[in-house]
């Protein structure tokens, strides 16, 4: 492109792209991404992580002046490439998008590189928890699976029998009969069994303290979390983090 006094103006890709070249930077290979991709697309927290972890063992672009503003940009990139995956594999698009536009609304509010960092795995594990539900297959009745659909969507809330009851429009007693009859638990013990598997995830990616993940899925106490953790694993929330950690080292 010519400026009107006729010099010749060089994008600013290439300049940058010689700055890159001149500092030994490339970027992480394409194989990487495409792991990462397919491994949210089928659910594969394990696959997933450790993609992850491979590219950012390597030198992140530069995508702005600032390293909090470049990193931020990155993971706004990377959300939408999450999102599409999750799509791809049979995610309604809208709950999708949804996901997207909150977790770029979190992403936005983070003033620190090392919670943008721990965040990013935190990401990744979000998409590929929406991903499972929406893979997971149910053959209960009617109103046993509106139960399950909103007990998923709603699993950081304090959930009872009366409001899930409310939700889809049942007496709590019928409900309760029913849900114990199909899924062959009571409806308490598969709330309490699925924030035990929700927050596994989050225990082995995450820095956050064993009483804020207590907290976060709305158990009354980190004593009653550990006793029902335990309960259900057979370990305890510190030790599913420590053996986890050595098995990842």
């Amino acid at each position: 492109m010519d400026q009107p006094n006729g010099k010749m103006v060089i994008p600013s890709y290439l300049s940058t792209r010689s700055e890159d070249l001149n500092k030994g930077f490339v970027h992480p290979p394409l194989d990487y991404e495409h792991e990462l991709l397919e491994a949210i697309r089928l659910g594969s927290e394990d696959k997933a992580m450790e993609a992850l972890h491979k590219i950012n063992a390597l030198e992140a672009a530069t995508l702005a002046c600032y390293p909090l503003r470049s990193k931020k940009n990155a993971l706004i990139a990377s959300c939408t490439l999450f999102t599409r995956a999750i799509i791809r594999g049979g995610v309604d698009p809208e709950t999708a998008f949804q996901l997207s536009d909150t977790l770029i609304r979190e992403i936005e509010v983070i003033g620190e590189i090392g919670v943008l960092l721990r965040f990013e795995y935190e990401m990744v594990l979000q998409f590929i928890a929406v991903m499972k539900r929406e893979k997971e297959v149910l053959h209960y009745s009617h109103i046993v699976n509106l139960s399950v659909y909103f007990i998923r969507e709603h699993i950081y809330q304090d959930l009872t029998l009366a409001l899930i009851a409310g939700h889809v429009g049942v007496h709590p007693s019928y409900l309760s009969d029913r849900f114990k009859q199909e899924t062959g638990m009571p409806l308490t013990e598969f709330i309490n069994r699925r924030k035990i598997e929700e927050s596994k995830p989050i225990l082995m990616h995450s820095n956050q303290s064993i009483s804020g993940i207590a907290f976060m899925f709305k158990f009354c106490s980190q004593s009653y979390y550990t006793q029902l953790f335990k309960k259900y694993t057979g370990m305890t929330p510190r030790q599913f983090r420590r053996d986890g950690a050595t098995t990842t080292n």
